[in-house]
């Protein structure tokens, strides 16, 4: 079974087991109503961060822009061949002028496709020509909702903008399955950008990681509900802007600020409190 089909099947094998589970009346009432021994069929086989689904915004699991790896349309088409060849993701939005002008989400198949062609090579490719038309959709949809799209769409990769139309980051349907089912092996089961193992145990990590990403990468569960980077939770935690050598306690860790430049932080180093 490919990935699409098995996520189709997911989805309509949970969603059946939750109606067939769920008394009539609103979804709090759904879960309070439902046996905590797992006795019903459709909680024992629906993980519990199904219900969730209709509560949680895409803005929860957004792969941030700062973190959004994409190709600009003026660069010079080899150097986009690179980039797609030399990434984990199989698929990459491009812009022009700036990263809130996506116009286009390339595919790495069809990349390679259109490199197959008699004659061509990767300084003649035109890159936005074989780029897929990017499908834009509000970041407060609900998980529910975005997961019902992309099923109807038939595809798996969303850029997502606020309510100005600017470009927050970008979601797939990996990222909702993994919400709920945690983490699933996929094209993005890589290290994370901008974190760095230190010898002495420490982990050097850039300020605009975002704090979901971290968790995943090393299996902590700092809240991502105030802060969406990891710079952010700092400045929400201690209520300020930190200076370079501040540090603080939360959470089970220790967050020392390395590199400030202005009002970002921008390093930080992140100790497991003994």
């Amino acid at each position: 079974m490919g990935g699409r089909a098995f996520c189709g099947w997911l989805v309509s094998l949970f969603t059946r087991n939750s109606e067939k589970a769920a008394p009539e009346g609103n979804g709090n009432e759904r879960m309070s109503s439902a046996p905590r021994d797992g006795s019903a069929r459709g909680n024992r086989e629906r993980p519990a961060g199904w219900a969730e689904l209709d509560e949680r915004e895409i803005a929860d699991i957004l792969i941030h822009r700062t973190q959004m790896r994409g190709i600009n349309a003026e660069d010079p088409p080899e150097v986009s061949v690179r980039t797609i060849l030399g990434s984990p993701f199989t698929r990459m939005p491009v812009w022009k002028d700036s990263i809130d002008n996506i116009i286009g989400v390339l595919h790495a198949k069809d990349m390679l496709r259109a490199l197959a062609e008699p004659g061509a090579t990767p300084e003649k490719l035109d890159i936005v020509k074989i780029a897929e038309k990017p499908w834009f959709v509000p970041d407060t949809t609900s998980l529910r909702e975005q997961l019902n799209a992309f099923l109807k769409r038939n595809t798996p990769f969303a850029v997502v903008v606020d309510e100005y139309g600017e470009v927050q980051g970008i979601v797939t349907i990996q990222d909702i399955l993994e919400d709920v089912l945690g983490d699933i092996a996929d094209e993005r089961d890589v290290g994370v950008t901008g974190v760095r193992k230190e010898a002495d145990g420490s982990i050097v990590v850039d300020g605009d990681v975002t704090v979901r990403d971290l968790n995943r990468a090393l299996g902590w569960s700092l809240p991502d509900s105030e802060a969406t980077t990891i710079a952010g939770l700092v400045i929400h935690e201690s209520r300020s802007i930190p200076e370079e050598r501040q540090a603080f306690t939360f959470h089970g860790k220790r967050f020392t600020v390395m590199k400030r430049i202005k009002n970002r932080i921008t390093r930080l180093r992140i100790r497991p409190v003994a």
